[in-house]
């Protein structure tokens, strides 16, 4: 019988379906994120492990597991794993891509319209019982219909984020390395001009070298002082010092984040910082969704270790080394 290593529970079902077809090891200790340490003891004679984005997964995990054939990542972002090292090995790397496009796009636009209305700061005001009735300067935010939003990064969610913005009747402007003909009155731009014309700017790149710190301080000089960044992708594309920096001296007006560049910690500027509005990584957190990842997650899995075609690889493996 074939050993799998799952890093955490997950939503549904799927699991005990697996547990019957394989023996199945999941991680349910104290910590959010299973220790290296642990990792490396309990890969060790895996044939295939399901992993979180949270799990670095490379070459010395790998080493760990001579048996090992796939691995299957609880994301469809996988900057977590050696790919290149995988796929030298042997191992088949797969992804749960498609599934929460537009939950992910929710989330975003959520973070939005929260950010520029001072949603989450006047939520607070109201509970702590400083309400005393209305007032013409109480929370004033920022409009959104009618706005500029520039959407860096035009794949399926940065056009599901833009398809949310025509219903606000928004102007929509994108950086991408590719022009997207697909949403009707989007207008493609090179960056610097993104960054000067935009009331909101969306992130919805991968992270990779180039996009490391694609927001940085001389970025955020560029952008309207009334500007408000929202970052659905991944945490590092952001430099989270200056951006705390930029915040509090309102060289932009507001940031809503729900990724963070050294997830789990959040960087303290930002922590006490009312013009940010901070969210635990829930962008594609919805009951259907979180679900559907995780039969994605299995099936991949199970698919590999029976010598299928899973429903999503990353990578390709050279048919001497399969």
């Amino acid at each position: 019988m074939k050993k799998v290593l799952v890093t955490s529970d997950l939503p549904g079902n799927y699991l005990t379906w697996l547990a019957d077809r394989c023996e199945v090891t999941v991680y349910t200790g104290p910590d959010e994120v299973i220790p290296r340490d642990e990792l490396l003891l309990r890969i060790a004679d895996c044939d295939g492990l399901l992993s979180l984005v949270t799990n670095t997964i490379d070459k010395a995990v790998v080493d760990a597991a001579p048996k090992l054939r796939v691995v299957s990542n609880y994301a469809v972002g996988y900057n977590n794993i050696d790919v290149e090292y995988c796929t030298l090995k042997g191992v088949r790397v797969c992804n749960t891509p498609g599934v929460l496009t537009e939950t992910t796009a929710d989330c975003a636009f959520a973070l939005l319209l929260s950010t520029a209305r001072k949603i989450v700061a006047a939520d607070k005001y109201v509970r702590s019982g400083a309400f005393q009735g209305w007032k013409p300067d109480l929370f004033m935010g920022y409009d959104v219909f009618g706005k500029t939003i520039g959407i860096v990064g035009m794949g399926r969610i940065g056009q599901a984020v833009a398809r949310r913005a025509t219903g606000f009747n928004m102007n929509v402007i994108y950086f991408d390395s590719f022009k997207n003909d697909d949403i009707a009155g989007a207008n493609r731009v090179d960056f610097k001009e993104l960054l000067k014309r935009s009331d909101f700017i969306s992130l919805h790149v991968p992270y990779t070298e180039d996009t490391h710190h694609l927001i940085d301080a001389e970025a955020m000089q560029l952008m309207k002082p009334n500007a408000i960044l929202i970052n659905t992708a991944r945490g590092p594309v952001v430099d989270e010092a200056a951006l705390a920096l930029c915040l509090k001296n309102g060289t932009i007006a507001g940031a809503g984040l729900d990724v963070f560049e050294h997830e789990p910690q959040v960087h303290s500027g930002l922590l006490n910082q009312s013009k940010a509005v901070l969210l635990p990584h829930i962008g594609s957190s919805s009951v259907a969704t979180r679900h559907k990842m995780a039969e994605m997650a299995v099936n991949n899995l199970w698919n590999v270790l029976n010598g299928a075609e899973p429903w999503h690889a990353v990578n390709e493996l050279r048919e001497d080394i399969r």
